[in-house]
């Protein structure tokens, strides 16, 4: 028997997590969470961490696709969109690289505007505006 565990899934909301866990759970499937405790009390950290990862059974794998998607496509009937049409609209492409590993966030490079920068220098008080864009997380480019 294969006992090894996989990393189903990340999510970067912890309720959400949750809720697909007790859908899991309630079929029969043996799951838990990774990181949801570090994502509930500190948010900023989860995109550091990678979000909260819903570890299950790689025997199990191709058994929960087919029943999370039998539980998504009542959606469909009611002109929603299920979560993966949802992602494939909403992928953003990396100019540099082309890969669709990008989050959106805090600037690592160019973190604050120079007229930030000058009115905190001038009235001694912390930048108050960071500079937000895309991230590759492949190869590193920012972009917006």
């Amino acid at each position: 028997m294969n006992d090894k565990t996989v990393v189903y899934c990340n999510y970067y909301n912890p309720i959400e997590a949750n809720i697909i866990k007790a859908r899991l759970e309630d079929s029969g499937f043996s799951c838990f969470l990774a990181d949801e405790n570090v994502s509930t009390i500190n948010p900023l950290f989860n995109q550091a961490i990678g979000g909260v990862k819903l570890i299950v059974f790689e025997r199990d794998v191709e058994q929960i696709k087919e029943m999370l998607a039998e539980v998504n496509s009542p959606m469909e009937s009611y002109g929603h969109e299920t979560s993966e049409e949802a992602n494939q609209q909403d992928k953003i492409i990396c100019e540099a690289c082309g890969s669709d590993d990008v989050g959106f966030g805090m600037a690592t490079t160019h973190q604050y505007s120079w007229w930030v920068t000058i009115i905190s220098l001038l009235f001694a008080v912390y930048p108050f505006k960071a500079n937000k864009c895309y991230h590759c997380y492949s190869c590193g480019h920012e972009f917006r």
